[in-house]
This record gives structure tokens, C-alpha cells and sequence, in this order.
């Protein structure tokens, strides 16, 4: 069979890196794909834009693909799932309405509180004065959201009342005319993620990401510099906990609302000192980069794993899991995550094997050259006995690639670690 993933970036290598090695997989198309999926063996790029969702329907109809599996969120928010189900194409992923979950900070909220899904207290303003008001009484640290998508970087954990009002400020200005603001949770995080098929849920493998730019987690959010699997906060009752008081009340929660979830969901988590955890945001997709560790891992056939979650057959899968660790280390581009810089050469990109492979995102081929293209350019992920091992596997390798402004974390797996 032929399958479509749409993307570019390093969740969407992944995907179509694990969905290709699938003996039942004839070709994975990658729309539009970059410098990495246009090597991998069984995979081919098609240059369509990731916002061309007819061009998209398109080309799945006139290549008959089995079925198509959306990375990003943008085309989840502007209603692809809708236009291929229209047409009688199988696709995995939620509708427009179901997609709010993630494209607004406001409707998850508010979801939330209606269906008592724990999370930080909050307040959603369309008005900058009645925002800059409401932080001025709460105080700092708190945290300012944009309502809608901001591709990981609208989030401010402002630990200063001034930099919440400039947050305020820079949000409503560059995001959209609405920006939620919730109360500060200490405490660690963890990605919790799953497949839904509208009524049961398959729990992925705990990952946990890196979200600063900087060691010890410093400096701006961005879209995560780096990921672990599994995540040694997850024991096995947190994990019955987000099952019982998140994730499933979100799902019925869902279908009680007439919004019928099927696709990854993905609840970002903070668990507090007492091993409570509270619901930062859902993702209605794969995490990037988790999906790059939790996919080394998974030994299941991925494609009839999603084959079974569009039938709404769940309930019959068991996953197969490597039980090893899986580290991923982010390479990002010079000025990233406020202006990265395009067009520079990579060199010293080591081959991959069973145990490293090196995943593109913002990467694009010219001639003979692989170029950078965008903010996060490669995640560095490999697979050991332990997360120690596992850490010095992937920044040994790490040091051999270089390109102008290269600049990575040098810390992922210390939270692991200790």
C-alpha cells in the first residue's frame, strides 16, 4: 500500500521513516518533505504545501493512498481531516472543530473547566488593557498564552511583572486579538501521548521534552530542544492517573460535545511535588521532537497500528515496545528561536544504523548540498541501554555534524539522569 504524511519537519522524518519499514508498505509520499525523507529508502517527496489541503486530496486520490497521517497542526486547524473525509479518503487525524483543542488556547480552556480536567486557573482577555489589569493583580511569575497557534513559541513564563506586560504586548500583537493568562505550576513536566479512534485510547510510550533554548532550561520556550523515552516521572499509577483524570475525560468529554475525536492526542503535563499532575495544553498531533525517541522505540508495525485506530479497533492493539532508552538532541539554526538564519552548508552528517539515526527538519537539498531551511534543522536521537548511554551514543555523533550558527543543548537526559 501507498501512504501520504504531510509536513516537513522531523516528527513527520519520523513518521514516515517507522511507517516505511512496514512490510506491507509499497511507498511513503512525504508532502513536501525535506533534505532527510528525500534519502530514506521507500519514501519519496511530493512538493505540495502543507496549506494546499484540495492539491493534497488531490494527489491521495489520484495515487490511491491507503491512507494519509498528518503532522503539523496547521492543516489540522484549517480542516484537511474535513476535506479528505468529504471526498472518501481515509486520513488520521481530527476535524476542524475537534482540532480546536489545540489551534485555541481559550476553547481548550474553557473545555477543561467544563469537563473538570485539572489544570492552571485561568483568564482569557480580547482586550489589552483588561489583560495588562488582570497580571498586574495576580503578579508574577504567572504565564501568557496567544489564544491561537503560534508553532511552539507563543508561551511566556514571565517570572517579572514587566516582562508579562511586554508579553502581553508582543503576543496580541503577533499572534491574533486574543491571549489567554494562566496561573504559574511548579513542579516537572512530562508528554503524555495517545491514539484515539473516537472512543479507545492507545497510550504511546512517556517521553518528556525540553522546551528553553538554553542548559538548565534557560532562556525563551521554542518548539523543544531535545526529548527522552521513556520519562522516569511516568510510574505506572501517574500514568493510571492522567489515564483516569485527563485523557479519558477528554476524549468522552469530546464525544459528549457532538466533536468526535480520532488522531494523536497529545497532553503536555506538570506533575507538582506530590505527584499530582495538571494539564498545561493539548497538541492534536505528535510531539516534535518526542515522536522521534518514542518512534526508535515502538517495534509494533506502525502502519497497521493506525490501519486498526481508523477502523475504531484500538481495543485490539497491544504495543510492542524496545525497552531500551531513546535520547533526541535538537540542532538549531544560528538566531533560532527568534530569527533563524537559512542557507547555511551542513557537513559531518553521520549515516544512521539500528541504534542512531539522524532526523531532518528544517533542511532542504540543493545540488549536492544539504542547506538549512529553517529554525530546528536535525534531531540527533539514539537508542542504548540507559539514558546515560544513550546521552553520550548521541553527542558523540552530534559533534561530528557542523554548520555556521549550530547551536544544541548540551544538558538533554539530565533531568533523567537525575
Amino acid at each position: 500500500m501507498k501512504i501520504l504524511v504531510i509536513g516537513n519537519g522531523g516528527r513527520e522524518h519520523a513518521i514516515a521513516w517507522k511507517l516505511s519499514l512496514s512490510p506491507r508498505v509499497q511507498c511513503v509520499y512525504v508532502a513536501p518533505g525535506n533534505a532527510g525523507t528525500a534519502f530514506e529508502a521507500r519514501v519519496r517527496n511530493v512538493p505540495i504545501s502543507v496549506a494546499d489541503l484540495e492539491t493534497l486530496a488531490d494527489f491521495a486520490a489520484r495515487e490511491r493512498i491507503a491512507f494519509t497521517v498528518v503532522g503539523p497542526e496547521a492543516p489540522l486547524a484549517a480542516g484537511i481531516a474535513d476535506v479528505f473525509r468529504a471526498r472518501g479518503l481515509r486520513i488520521f487525524g481530527p476535524t476542524r472543530l475537534a482540532a480546536q483543542l489545540e489551534s485555541s488556547k481559550d476553547f481548550a480552556k474553557a473545555f477543561m473547566q467544563r469537563h473538570g480536567i485539572p489544570t492552571a486557573a485561568y483568564a482569557s482577555f480580547s482586550d489589552p488593557a483588561q489583560a495588562h489589569q488582570y497580571a498586574e493583580r495576580q503578579g508574577a511569575p504567572i504565564v501568557i498564552k496567544a489564544d491561537g497557534l503560534a508553532a511552539g513559541k507563543g508561551v511566556v513564563v514571565a517570572h517579572l511583572l514587566n516582562d508579562a506586560h511586554a508579553a502581553i504586548e508582543a503576543l496580541f500583537s503577533h499572534y491574533g486579538a486574543r491571549v489567554v493568562i494562566e496561573e504559574h505550576l511548579n513542579g516537572e513536566e512530562a508528554s503524555f501521548i495517545v491514539m484515539v479512534d473516537g472512543e479507545h485510547v492507545l497510550p504511546l510510550a512517556s517521553s518528556q521534552d525540553y522546551k528553553r533554548v538554553g542548559d538548565g532550561d534557560t532562556g525563551p520556550n521554542t518548539g523543544g530542544m531535545g526529548a527522552t523515552s521513556p520519562a522516569p516521572v511516568m510510574t505506572a499509577q501517574l500514568h493510571a492517573r492522567v489515564m483516569r483524570d485527563i485523557i479519558l475525560p477528554a476524549v468522552q468529554g469530546m464525544a459528549r460535545e457532538g466533536l468526535r475525536y480520532t488522531g494523536f492526542l497529545y497532553a503536555g503535563l506538570m506533575i507538582d511535588a506530590h505527584g499530582a499532575p495538571k494539564t498545561l495544553e493539548f497538541n492534536c498531533r505528535l510531539g516534535d521532537p518526542e515522536t522521534q525517541p518514542i518512534l526508535m522505540r515502538m517495534q509494533s508495525d506502525f502502519a497497521t497500528v493506525i490501519e486498526r485506530a481508523m477502523a475504531g479497533a484500538l481495543d485490539t492493539v497491544a504495543l510492542e515496545w524496545d525497552p531500551r532508552c531513546a535520547l533526541g538532541v535538537v540542532l538549531a539554526a544560528h538566531g533560532y528561536p527568534d530569527a533563524p538564519r537559512r542557507g547555511d552548508v551542513m557537513t559531518g552528517i553521520p549515516a544512521s544504523t539500528e541504534d542512531l539515526h539522524i532526523f531532518h527538519a528544517g533542511t532542504t537539498q540543493h545540488e549536492n548540498q544539504r542547506l538549512t531551511s529553517g529554525g530546528r534543522v536535525l534531531c540527533a536521537t539514539g537508542l542504548a541501554d540507559s539514558i546515560e548511554a544513550a546521552r553520550a551514543r548521541v553527542y558523540e555523533n552530534v559533534a561530528r555534524i557542523h554548520f555556521d550558527g549550530m547551536h544544541y543543548r548540551r544538558d538533554i537526559g539530565a533531568r533523567a539522569l537525575s
